[in-house]
C-alpha cells in the first residue's frame, strides 16, 4: 500500500501516514528511530519532522500503528456492512478485520507487545486495549452507558488480548486455530450477557434493601 503524505501535513497526519511504514520496518529495526527514519525516507518526509512527530518514542509509534489498525477496521466494515449482522457476528468480524491488518506485521506486533508488557508501560497498554474494545463495541452498535458499558469492554479487551496471543503463534491455514479460539470466547461473552440479562429481569422487581433502609431512616410523612 502506498502512503502519500502531503507536504503541508500536520504532525498528526504525519504520524498517521508513517505508522504502517514504521510497523513494516519495526520487524527488523524494532520500534526505533531507525524505523522512523526509514519510513520517512520511504514516504518522502523530512527526517527531522518525522523524529519530531514521534518524539515520545516507541510507545507513541505503537499507539499510532494501533490507531491505523482502528481506522482499517472501520474502513473494512462500515456501518452498512455490519447492520444486518447479529451482535456476535459483528464482534467476530471486527476482531478478524483487525487480525487481517496485523497479519503481515506479526513480528512488529510481537515486538510491540513485548514493549507494552513492561511495567512502566502498563497504563498505556491498558488504555490502548480499552480503546480497541470500545471502538469495536461502538461499531457493533452498543450504546450502553451504565455498568454494562464497562463490563462489555473489559470482557472484549480480555478476549482480544488472549486472541492476539494465540494469533501470534498460529501456523494453521488462514489462522483457523485463532478463529476457532475467538469463536469459543465470543460464545462465552454471549452466554454471560444472556445470563446477566436474565438475572436483572428476575431481580428488578424484588424489594431493594437500600430503599428499605432509606425509608427507615427517612420515613415518608
Amino acid at each position: 500500500m502506498t502512503h502519500t503524505i502531503p507536504a503541508d501535513a500536520t504532525l498528526d497526519e504525519i504520524r498517521a501516514g508513517l505508522a504502517p511504514l514504521i510497523a513494516d520496518n519495526a520487524a527488523f529495526d524494532g520500534w526505533s528511530e531507525a524505523a522512523v527514519a526509514l519510513a520517512a525516507e520511504q514516504a518522502g518526509v523530512d527526517g527531522d519532522v518525522a523524529r519530531l512527530a514521534f518524539s515520545d518514542g516507541a510507545i507513541a509509534m505503537i499507539d499510532a500503528w494501533f490507531a491505523y489498525v482502528d481506522a482499517e477496521m472501520a474502513r473494512a466494515l462500515p456501518a452498512e456492512t455490519l447492520a444486518p449482522m447479529k451482535v456476535r457476528q459483528k464482534i467476530t468480524a471486527l476482531v478478524e478485520a483487525r487480525l487481517a491488518t496485523l497479519d503481515p506485521q506479526r513480528e512488529a506486533l510481537r515486538r510491540a507487545l513485548a514493549l507494552l508488557a513492561m511495567p512502566q508501560n502498563a497504563p498505556r497498554a491498558a488504555a490502548l486495549g480499552w480503546r480497541a474494545a470500545d471502538l469495536m463495541w461502538r461499531a457493533a452498535g452498543d450504546t450502553a452507558t451504565d455498568y454494562n458499558h464497562y463490563t462489555k469492554r473489559a470482557l472484549l479487551m480480555a478476549i482480544y488480548t488472549a486472541t492476539i496471543t494465540v494469533f501470534l503463534n498460529d501456523d494453521s491455514e488462514d489462522w483457523a486455530d485463532t478463529r476457532a479460539f475467538l469463536a469459543r470466547r465470543i460464545e462465552g461473552i454471549m452466554r454471560f450477557e444472556k445470563a446477566k440479562t436474565g438475572f436483572v429481569k428476575r431481580t428488578e422487581n424484588l424489594p431493594s434493601l437500600s430503599r428499605f433502609i432509606g425509608r427507615l431512616r427517612y420515613p415518608v410523612v
